[in-house]
């Protein structure tokens, strides 16, 4: 899933003045005779090519191997037909190189950095980790037994668990509800023959897309390109495409995940939210700005600023290609959880009541456009932007029309997203806490389900 804040990212690569318009850099498209898609983009401010390679291969696709797609996507560099996985390490350390692999919810991506001298190793490395691996066995085991321990140690922290509630609660019955890293009970039955098969299923060309930038000559790497994965033969995709999930509630819920020892309650308040290709995309991340975008967010002020029920509250609309969610987010002391809840459900409440006026909008306008992370490389950005494109379903225009999108946005307009995309009934509730404590005080939001932290899934 991608926050709103990720294509922020993609945007400081091309400018960082407000005054400037961003544009997406020129590219190459073309698809190989076995269907893989092949994007490049030419960047000469430094000797550096990046690699993002992304497949239709993400948790969507495990069924109830929970785990098995991130389990595949990591094993990748557990040797290939040229390469151990310490050769692996050693000759992309030695030369300072990287190249990593992970999953996430609906694909799975391979990431690459390198110096343009040293292109012919990592060019040849890349290829053989995508159409050879081998899946040692040794290694996967060694690997699963880490896997194993991390997912008993990550329910210690229920910020890091509680999105994965949250999908479940919302997304039950559909592949979305799927979490990434998996359960202990379906990681600790897949083999690294699964992996392979899993690999061979889904590492298909014809629903795959690289995309290289950085400081070559297009002729000169399509031909490179064409060579090294022209002739990667794989099956044909079976899986069917992803169907859009019906995410409609006629009532509150709560999800209330039982923590004996738990000092705090976490949780999540939320719904239905929007697809990264929705033409109110840029809208409604101005005006989530404002709800819970920044620091200076009404959720934050609320909560933190002016009452100090928490250090920090905020909202965001994650998205998929098919669907995604909204959610409002913070932690607060046990015997404050209800305090807290009654607050944000005031603050979301009152952005419906009294809406945005335009000194408001005005200040949420600036930050979008201003506060890009300085911290991302521009080129790799670029690689994986192209990819997001590819996997996401949306293309240049929605960089291009950017800050055209953000200034054309009026107080009527907020209006409108805000009655259409910022749930206000029938809100799912998720909380994690101490649950005999809170069990009676919650009721009042809604129909009680609940689950044990120390179950396994979610």
């Amino acid at each position: 899933m991608r926050s709103i804040a990720f294509i922020f990212i993609a945007l400081l690569i091309v400018g960082t003045s407000v005054a400037q318009t961003f544009k997406v850099p020129p590219y190459q498209k073309f698809k190989l005779k076995n269907g893989l898609t092949i994007y490049l983009m030419e960047q000469h401010e430094v000797p550096l090519i990046n690699v993002s390679a992304v497949f239709d291969a993400g948790a969507v696709q495990d069924e109830n191997r929970y785990g098995l797609s991130n389990m595949t996507a990591d094993a990748l560099l557990f040797g290939s037909s040229k390469y151990t996985k310490a050769q692996l390490e050693e000759k992309t350390e030695y030369v300072g190189a990287s190249v990593d692999t992970y999953g996430s919810k609906e694909v799975a991506k391979l990431t690459a950095s390198f110096a343009v001298k040293d292109q012919d190793l990592l060019f040849d490395i890349i290829q053989d980790v995508i159409t050879k691996p081998t899946f040692d066995q040794a290694e996967f085991d060694k690997y699963k037994q880490r896997q194993l321990l991390q997912l008993t140690q990550q329910k210690e922290s229920p910020r890091g668990v509680i999105n994965s509630y949250f999908n479940r609660f919302v997304f039950e019955g559909h592949p979305y509800a799927n979490p990434i890293t998996g359960t202990p009970t379906a990681v600790s039955a897949i083999t690294a023959n699964d992996a392979r098969q899993f690999y061979q299923k889904n590492y298909t060309a014809d629903r795959a897309a690289i995309a290289i930038v950085g400081d070559f000559n297009t002729v000169a790497m399509k031909k490179r390109i064409t060579d090294l994965f022209g002739n990667w033969k794989t099956v044909a995709a079976t899986s069917p495409k992803l169907t859009e999930p019906t995410v409609a509630f006629d009532k509150n819920r709560v999800l209330l995940v039982n923590k004996d020892d738990a000092r705090e309650t976490t949780f999540l308040i939320g719904g239905k939210g929007i697809t990264q290709n929705n033409p109110d995309f840029i809208p409604v991340t101005v005006v989530n700005t404002i709800l819970g975008g920044r620091f200076t967010s009404w959720l934050n002020d609320a909560l933190r600023v002016n009452s100090g029920l928490t250090y920090g509250a905020g909202s965001r609309f994650g998205t998929f290609r098919n669907s995604g969610t909204f959610a409002i987010s913070t932690f607060t002391k046990v015997s404050t959880t209800t305090e807290a809840i009654d607050m944000a459900l005031q603050v979301l409440d009152s952005l419906h009541r009294t809406g945005i006026d335009e000194k408001t909008l005005l200040s949420a306008k600036n930050y979008v456009k201003a506060d890009f992370p300085p911290r991302y490389e521009s080129a790799s950005e670029l690689a994986n932007l192209l990819t997001d494109m590819f996997s996401l379903g949306f293309d240049e225009s929605f960089i291009n029309n950017f800050q055209k999108n953000v200034d054309g946005l009026t107080v009527a307009k907020t209006r409108q997203i805000i009655d259409q995309y910022f749930p206000k009934t029938n809100l799912q509730f998720v909380l994690i806490g101490k649950a005999d404590t809170i069990r009676e005080k919650v009721k009042k939001y809604g129909t009680i389900t609940e689950k044990e932290i120390k179950a396994d899934g979610f």
